[in-house]
């Protein structure tokens, strides 16, 4: 007989099962239609996709990185221009302020829990924006600021209520998003006309009409739209996201109850989406033998994040001390919480966990 395969942290293939029937019939209807750019599919998607997040207005791009890009700019960020971003989070929250040829001012964290902290923001006479990063699917809540605050909302499809904090926000639909694409895709959320207008000119080359490019507010535009399939297999994913996310806060909730009390949960607030379930292991603990040892036992982990931002190469010029984001990413360790886990699968990373336990010393 053969053995189980791994638990894995993401399912892309169990998840698609779930709604196949809705997905395919939505791409077929698209290669059918001949409109693989932009039209009403991509509308309906985008009608859908804002309702959902709580904002007016979602205007469709490639990728999340893209939106963060296009969010900075349609605030008014520009060339050297800084904007503040939290020391842990995914490197595209800083690499799209460099994009835009602005500098990231990098901001140590809460105790704990890797949003930024409001009592500790850099801000000067240079900052443009903050970048509220809403990591794991946790609210990052900001007081009234004196510069606009960009949510990266990245990580909080089905939270409850919405994670909002800015007045403009990027989302991704990287697959192993809780909802996500078959591919890379976001958008750009928004509640004024004004703005989304801005931003369809700037993800269309500045084209008010055909062939005729123009600068929007300074600033010469891209080509960054998000295709019609994409469009069609988001919308179609969209009907599915409570019932993941129902199923993912079970799955942690069985996490909390059974994993050793020794092991401290990354906090959660009521109406978490569980986009990650984060153990933050004790100080000193060899987490490299930890994974090894959940390795071993058939389960798959992961670090987000190994370094803060504050430690990444491609930002050494951006460096400044974030001693609280370094002590989170040295201890952090993500587990499978995924709507497709089986209660074996669940049972074997809480055994697996248990029998790590030996090294936490």
């Amino acid at each position: 007989m053969s053995s189980p395969g791994p638990v894995r942290m993401a399912d892309l293939a169990a998840r698609h099962a779930r709604v196949a029937a809705a997905v395919e019939a939505a791409v077929l209807e698209v290669l059918r239609s001949g409109r693989y750019v932009g039209g009403p599919v991509v509308d309906r998607a985008m009608t859908a996709v804002a309702a959902h997040f709580g904002w007016a207005r979602a205007v469709g791009v490639n990728s999340g990185t893209d939106a963060l890009v296009y969010a900075l700019q349609a605030v008014g960020v520009r060339a050297g221009d800084e904007v503040i971003v939290p020391a842990v989070t995914f490197f595209a929250s800083a690499g799209a302020v460099c994009r835009i040829g602005a500098r990231p001012v990098i901001a140590d964290v809460r105790v704990g829990l890797p949003l930024l902290d409001p009592s500790d923001l850099p801000i000067t006479s240079r900052t443009r924006a903050v970048m509220a990063v809403h990591l794991y699917g946790e609210h990052c809540a900001l007081p009234t600021l004196p510069v606009p605050i960009v949510d990266d909302s990245a990580q909080t499809a089905g939270a409850d209520p919405p994670c909002r904090t800015g007045e403009i926000a990027a989302v991704s639909f990287y697959p192993t998003k809780t909802l996500g694409a078959a591919g890379d895709g976001g958008c750009v959320l928004t509640d004024s006309e004004e703005v989304a207008g801005k931003l369809r000119l700037l993800t269309h080359h500045g084209m008010a009409t055909h062939y005729i490019a123009d600068q929007v507010d300074g600033v010469v535009g891209a080509n960054s739209r998000l295709d019609a399939i994409q469009a069609a297999i988001v919308h179609a994913h969209l009907a599915d996201l409570p019932a993941r996310v129902q199923a993912r806060r079970r799955n942690a909730a069985i996490y909390d109850a059974e994993l050793p009390a020794a092991i401290e949960r990354i906090p959660r607030s009521a109406g978490h989406p569980v986009h990650q379930y984060v153990l933050l292991l004790p100080p000193g603990a060899d987490r490299e033998r930890i994974v090894g040892r959940m390795k071993e036992a058939g389960v798959e982990t992961a670090i987000y994040y190994p370094r803060p931002l504050s430690a990444q190469p491609a930002l050494a010029e951006f460096a400044r001390p974030t001693p609280r984001a370094d002590a989170f990413c040295a201890r952090c360790l993500a587990l499978p919480v995924h709507e497709g886990l089986t209660e074996g699968e669940i049972g074997r990373v809480i055994a697996g966990i248990r029998t790590a336990l030996p090294v936490l010393g």
